[in-house]
Formats: structure tokens, sequence, C-alpha cells
């Protein structure tokens, strides 16, 4: 796979990811259909939805709309359904996990602008938890996406994946990690930077901000390594030992409540295969407020800053 990192921001946005690639799955498998909960104008797919035959606006009823999908599963389709990451997460966790993961039926849950990204929406619509809510779910994929090609082919890939799948990505863009195209494999982890000092595993909009503080620390003479967990289950665990055994400090990030997230996970990892000293940049235990996007990711220690000021006190630790 090759890499496209340059530090700036992928023109495309989300959005216009969405408008793209659900109308093309539902045209192209016949049992593919499109569950919304009347957010087809803030994703982008209201210009298709409003007409389409298998877009169903299910309205401000999250729970029903996963309830609804589930049972087109058991007949046989491909669902795919969305509202913001607050919505699709907490609101309707009771229907995805007895109508689809204990029912063991198929469905694709998208949860857009989790964490900080809610921004002007504010501590309602804000889940810090959408993670930890899916990883204890049995059988489930937790996908916390950090590029909009990454977000194409994780799209594709999973409708013809079993079980639940929930897949948080922000709205608008993003900086852009990899070339058009790329294919992912759901599970494994992606190295986008070497290094020898430290590594950072990090998900969603904290793999672009681990760049630029790997180059921050590169700069003080740190080689910092710099994984795209994107998987968060299941975690590529194999490549979290590797990398722990090369380096030596371990660091996480995630726009997420470091419990149950990225940080638990790779923690669970280190902790049964190989103790290692282990620093993150996550939300702690605490609630959203409202704000620009900036100011939440000073206000809950999510920026290159604090990436930086890890990796130092993991190395420290060794």
């Amino acid at each position: 796979m090759k890499t496209a990192y340059t530090g700036e921001n992928d023109k495309r946005t989300f959005k216009e990811a969405c408008a793209s690639v659900i109308p093309e799955l539902c045209e192209k498998d016949a049992r593919v259909v499109y569950l919304d909960a009347d957010l087809m104008s803030c994703i982008g797919t209201y210009k298709w939805g409003k007409d389409a035959e298998k877009a169903i606006n299910c309205g401000i009823a999250e729970a029903n709309m996963v309830g609804v999908a589930c049972g087109l599963s058991a007949a046989g389709m491909k669902p795919i359904v969305h509202s913001f990451g607050c919505f699709s997460s907490r609101r309707c966790f009771d229907q995805a996990f007895l109508s689809g993961g204990y029912a063991k039926n198929d469905v694709t849950i998208l949860g857009s602008d989790p964490g900080v990204c809610a921004g002007f929406n504010g501590g309602t619509h804000m889940p810090f938890e959408d993670m930890a809510l899916y990883r204890a779910l049995p059988g489930a994929t937790v996908i916390d996406i950090s590029d909009i090609s990454q977000f194409e082919d994780v799209l594709r890939q999973s409708v013809d994946r079993p079980g639940v799948k929930y897949i948080r990505f922000p709205r608008k863009n993003c900086v852009k990690l990899y070339e058009d195209g790329a294919h992912f494999e759901i599970g494994k982890g992606v190295v986008l930077r070497e290094g020898a000092d430290a590594v950072i595993f990090a998900s969603g909009i904290m793999a672009a901000k681990a760049m630029k503080a790997a180059e921050t620390l590169k700069n003080e003479g740190i080689d910092a390594a710099v994984v795209d967990m994107f998987t968060v289950k299941p975690v590529d665990a194999d490549l979290v030992e590797t990398w722990a055994k090369k380096t030596g400090a371990v660091v996480t990030c995630e726009n997420h409540n470091r419990i149950g997230g990225l940080t638990s996970a790779v923690s669970e990892v280190l902790a049964a295969r190989r103790p290692t000293p282990l620093e993150y940049v996550a939300v702690e235990d605490v609630f959203g407020e409202v704000g620009p996007q900036d100011y939440l990711e000073e206000a809950f220690a999510l920026t290159e800053g604090h990436i930086v000021e890890q990796v130092r006190k993991a190395i420290a630790r060794k």
C-alpha cells in the first residue's frame, strides 16, 4: 500500500464519499439497502436517497432503524445504517446487541462525527464511549477511520463482512494519508512511519496528528514509529507485540475515552504478551462540551503537542 501523507487535507469530504459509495453499493448489489435516521442531508446522501427505492428514512428513531435493519438482514438483505455517532451507538445499542449480534444478523452501522468532531453540536452529541460499547459486543468489528480512501475501501468490504460492523468517521475532510484506491485489510494495522525509539498506535483523526508529532520528535533526535490502528476490534495483536519489542515504548492516540477504546485494546495485548511502558493521548473520564474542534482538541488534550509529551514520558520509563 502506498501512503500519500504530506500533511495536507484531502480535497474531498467524507460526505462526498458517502454520496458516492453508498449509492454505488446499492446499485451494484440487489441486497444492499441504506437506512438513515433523518440525516441524509447531513451525510450527503439526500440528493440520491430522496427518490431511491433502496434508501429508507426511518426518521429520528435510531433504535427502530437498527431493528428494521436487523430484520432486513434476517430476510437476506445487507443493510447499511447511518446516524451521528452518539445515536448510532448508545441510543440503539440494545437493538444492535440483541437483534444484531445475538441474533447473528449482519449490519453495517455508520457513526459520523465521533468525539470532538461533533463540535458545536455539543456534549450530548459527542460520543467518547461508542467504541467501548461496540467492543463489548461479541463478534463485532469496530473501526475508527483515519482517511477518506480508507473509508471508501472499508465500507465496500463491510457490506459482505459477517456480524455487526461499527464504523466511526468525521463528516468533513481530513488529512490525506493514503493514495486514492488504496486497499486495507480489516484487522491489520498500517505502518505509516518506521522508528526505533517508540511506537505510536493511533486511530481516526489522531493518526495524522501522530505523524506530525513524529516529525517534531525527529527534530529532537527521537525516532518514533507511527501505526494506523484503524481496526480497534479485532485489534492487530501481533503488530502491537512486534512494535513493543522493537521500540520498548508505546503511546496510544484516540479521539475517544481511554476506557474501552484503542488504549484499552493495546493495553490488553501488552499485559498478556509483552509488558511495556505505555502512555496515552485520549479523553479522560469526562463528558463532552460545546465548541469549535480546535478548542475541543486542546481542552481534551488531543493535540500534536500532547502526543510529543507522552512519547517523551514513555521513553523515559524504558
